[in-house]
């Protein structure tokens, strides 16, 4: 299992690598597709602001990841 893992981290690395910014970006849609959302009524997913969140998680992951890189 942890040899799996370990190869799973590579190859995330190594394609994330040449692509620095495309978790901030992909983020930054999440975020704009949660305001687009809250026009709409859809009960608890425009409610809870599920894509807000993940939006700003995945964008600071993806900030941190490519100053690593």
């Amino acid at each position: 299992m942890s040899d799996f893992l370990s190869r799973l981290l590579d190859q995330a690395s190594e394609y994330f690598a040449h692509r620095k910014g495309l978790l901030p970006i992909l983020g930054l849609v999440f975020v704009f597709l949660n305001f687009i959302v809250q026009f709409f009524p859809l009960g608890w997913f425009a409610q809870t602001n599920l894509l807000l969140h993940l939006g700003i998680v995945l964008t600071i992951i993806g900030i941190l990841l490519a100053w690593s890189l």
